[in-house]
């Protein structure tokens, strides 16, 4: 495989770490905040681009179908409507103003947002990645992105789940069939001087 980090074609995609996500789902949620902010630090460093992706809806969630099991569930308890407090990227890990953030109403991060079309106009060839939950939004990005031809790096330390049996079956067996599956620490040691 190969181990080069090319920042010019290199994206680091953020995963839905919106703070009622890492309160719930972190097992240390200020020691995880703190590993994402000095992972950000080194790849703003690198110049490698940082791109945001949160879950969101309008009031009255004119996006959810009756249908969807799990963002009907959201819809009927109220969670992640836009300006909600719980549902904002927590500050210390916030983007920097020319860093976008994709708000998306699906699992996906590709499902019904325009990043592909952020991906494409940056050239971008090389996904890393890292999110909460494992078994939502990272399963289903990785999945759309292998799809989509990118070349793919989890950052298995730094994506939570509640279910841990679940959450080491797709880091070690699910994911190294379309991605590399590294620490974050690992990424950055990768990443030029």
């Amino acid at each position: 495989m190969n181990d080069t980090i090319n920042p010019a074609t290199t994206a680091l995609l953020v995963l839905d770490h919106q703070t009622m996500l890492v309160e719930g789902y972190a097992p240390d949620p200020a020691a995880h905040l703190a590993r994402v902010a000095d992972l950000l630090a080194s790849v703003r460093a690198a110049d490698v681009a940082v791109i945001y992706v949160t879950v969101g809806f309008r009031p009255g969630y004119p996006e959810v179908a009756d249908s969807n099991v799990m963002f009907s569930g959201v819809r009927s308890g109220g969670r992640f409507q836009f300006g909600d407090p719980q549902s904002a990227i927590p500050a210390a890990i916030a983007p920097r103003g020319d860093e976008p953030v994709v708000v998306k109403h699906r699992v996906s991060a590709f499902a019904g947002t325009d990043l592909a079309m952020l991906l494409r106009a940056r050239k971008i060839e090389t996904l890393a990645m890292f999110g909460i939950a494992t078994s939502g939004v990272v399963t289903s990005t990785v999945r759309a992105a292998a799809d989509l031809d990118y070349r793919l790096i989890v950052l298995k330390d730094l994506c939570a789940d509640t279910d841990a049996s679940l959450h080491t079956m797709l880091i070690d067996t699910l994911f190294p069939r379309q991605a590399e599956t590294i620490t974050a620490d690992t990424f950055v040691a990768r990443l030029p001087a």
